[in-house]
């Protein structure tokens, strides 16, 4: 992974919050990076900006000028020492417009915001979102509202060994990002690989009788031994510490998310992956479920050759 040193930043122009800036003006502090702070507005934006504005101050003139909008989050960065630019575009549909604004700009990294559920306690991710990360040439990052520890933990959710699902080196991208933003942020890197025993899915795919039932304790050792020298040969130059090596039992969906929360990661680095030859990449059920439960941020990472082959 090479240094970030163009970040683009989606602002949301009818948000009051936007912990994506103050996130990734941290991050460009750290690898002195340049910021784009960058909104695409839309019809839609328009509509609720001004319904906003009827229902809060009826009567006072419409303010419409997002540079200036933009231009105030950008001044106190500014006095930061940060090298900021903003840009203002209009697009239908929006992640058409945040598309090519990632590759106008060469970003390395873009950061957006996401918005909680208060009742189930859950993500809502919009179509916006989803369609970024089966699109967005760069890495994604995806914000929630809770602040970053003072040494934030980063998760890397990887799974080795199955070559045929996923491009081989895309565990190594997922590891080799997350290191890179623990190192720069001064925090931990943690690794995390959740699993089924492969007795228990071939049980599943058999018509015969049960090979659960014929597992023992020393079969799951045997396993659960040969998994970690994988992850181990996988995380080898990086220096993780064992205790920060997660190996769980169970599907992704349910289980990552409740790993996430108990080693109190800030951010999960996850792999997007195309299938059946799909140029898009492909994002299934089990990646939205988690995505969707996930109690932290989450920075999606996609294989090398997809920046310069996705389609919109």
């Amino acid at each position: 992974m090479r240094d970030i040193k163009q970040i683009l930043v989606i602002v949301d122009p009818t948000g009051s919050e936007h912990p994506a800036v103050t996130k990734a003006a941290l991050l460009a502090e750290q690898f002195n990076a340049r910021l784009e702070l960058f909104v695409c507005d839309t019809k839609a934006a328009r509509e609720t900006r001004l319904l906003s504005h009827v229902r809060i101050r009826p009567g006072a003139p419409v303010p419409v000028s997002l540079k200036a909008m933009l231009e105030s989050l950008a001044a106190p960065l500014r006095t930061r020492g940060l090298d900021v630019t903003t840009e203002c575009e209009c697009a239908e549909p929006l992640h058409i417009g945040l598309i090519e604004r990632t590759r106008h700009t060469h970003a390395e990294l873009v950061v957006k915001d996401t918005h909680h559920h208060s009742l189930a306690q859950r993500t809502f991710l919009t179509n916006t979102d989803w369609q970024l990360i089966r699109g967005c040439p760069a890495p994604l990052l995806l914000t929630k509202s809770r602040p970053w520890a003072s040494a934030p933990r980063i998760v890397a959710a990887v799974d080795p060994g199955h070559v045929n699902d996923k491009p081989e080196t895309l565990d190594r991208r997922i590891v080799e990002h997350a290191a890179r933003l623990a190192q720069r942020l001064q925090g931990e890197l943690h690794v995390a690989h959740v699993y089924l025993p492969l007795a228990i899915v071939g049980a599943a795919t058999m018509s015969g009788p049960s090979m659960a039932a014929a597992m023992t304790p020393e079969d799951l050792m045997r396993e659960e031994q040969g998994r970690r020298k994988q992850i181990a040969a996988l995380v080898s130059e990086y220096h993780v510490p064992p205790e920060n090596i997660h190996l769980e039992l169970g599907g992704p969906a349910q289980v990552l998310p409740i790993t996430a929360a108990r080693v109190h990661a800030d951010v999960l680095t996850m792999g997007a992956i195309a299938r059946s030859g799909l140029k898009r990449i492909f994002v299934g059920s089990t990646a939205e479920d988690v995505l969707e439960r996930l109690p932290c941020d989450a920075l999606i990472v996609k294989p090398a050759q997809f920046a310069g082959s996705a389609a919109l």
